[in-house]
C-alpha cells in the first residue's frame, strides 16, 4: 500500500474543559505590549472584576486605558521578578522574550501555579479558547492549541447561528424547574417533556407542567421566527458570517 494512502490515526483532544471563577483568583500578567493587551482584554471581557497585576518595562497606551477602566488591574512598571509569584494563583506570560517565558514557567511550576505562555503551547498548562456568549450562555471552542484561526472561524459561525433571544429561554428555565411537582424521577420526566417539545418529541407531560412547556416552546418559537424574518430580509447575512 502506498505510504500516502495509509490511514492516519485520529489525534484526540485531551484537554479538560472547565470554566474558572477567575474573579475569585489573583492573576499575574507579564507583558505590556500587543500580546499582553490581548490577554488582558480576554480576561476582562469574561471576568471584569478580576484582580490582575500587570508587570512590564513599558505599556501600550491602549493597555493603560483598559487598566484605568478596571480598578482591580494594577500596573507595575519594571522588570519581572520571581517575587511577583508569591501572591498570585494563575500566571500569563505575554512578552517577546522566550528565555523569560521559560524562567517564568520554571518558577511557577515550582510553586504549583498554572501558566499560560503566549504562542508557546509546550510551556502552557492551559490555553485560552475562542468564546461565544449570548447572555448566560457561553460556548468555548478549543483546537488543542493547533489553530487559533480555526477556533475564531468557528466562533464567528456560532455567533451568527445562535440567536440573541436564546438567553431569554435560559432565563425562564429556573422558573420552569421550580414549578415542576413530584419526586426527582418525575421532575426529570417532566423537564424532559418540556424540552422534548422543542425538538418535536412527545414525551411525558403531567398537567401541572403543560403551561410551562408552552412558555418555553413559545419563547423558542418566537426566537426562531425572528431569526427567520432576519434571514428573509437579508438571506446572505448568515452565509457571509460563516
Amino acid at each position: 500500500m502506498p505510504l500516502a494512502s495509509v490511514p492516519q490515526p485520529s489525534i484526540a483532544n485531551p484537554l479538560f474543559p472547565i470554566f474558572l471563577k477567575l474573579e475569585q483568583l489573583r492573576v499575574l500578567l507579564v507583558g505590556g505590549g500587543n500580546v499582553g493587551l490581548e490577554k488582558l482584554t480576554a480576561i476582562l471581557r469574561s471576568s471584569p472584576e478580576t484582580s490582575v497585576t500587570v508587570v512590564s518595562l513599558t505599556f501600550l497606551p491602549a493597555l493603560r486605558a483598559l487598566a484605568a477602566r478596571h480598578p482591580l488591574v494594577k500596573l507595575h512598571t519594571g522588570p519581572y521578578d520571581d517575587a511577583f509569584l508569591q501572591d498570585v494563583d494563575i500566571v500569563f506570560a505575554a512578552t517577546d522574550d522566550p528565555a523569560l517565558h521559560q524562567r517564568i514557567k520554571t518558577a511557577a511550576r515550582a510553586r504549583r501555579l498554572l501558566v499560560n505562555v503566549a504562542d508557546t503551547p509546550p510551556l502552557c498548562d492551559f490555553y485560552l479558547s475562542s468564546v461565544v456568549q449570548k447572555g448566560s450562555l457561553k460556548v468555548a471552542v478549543s483546537t488543542n492549541g493547533q489553530s487559533p484561526t480555526v477556533a475564531k472561524r468557528l466562533r464567528a459561525v456560532l455567533e451568527a447561528a445562535l440567536p440573541e433571544e436564546l438567553d431569554s429561554v435560559l432565563q425562564k428555565m429556573p422558573a420552569i424547574r421550580q414549578q415542576l411537582a413530584g419526586d426527582f424521577a418525575q421532575k426529570v420526566r417532566a423537564l424532559d417533556a418540556v424540552t422534548a417539545g422543542l425538538v418535536g418529541g412527545a414525551g411525558y407531560e403531567p398537567p401541572a407542567t403543560k403551561r410551562w412547556r408552552r412558555l418555553a416552546l413559545g419563547a423558542l418559537l418566537a426566537a426562531g421566527a425572528l431569526a427567520a424574518a432576519r434571514w428573509v430580509s437579508n438571506p446572505n447575512a448568515l452565509s457571509k458570517a460563516s
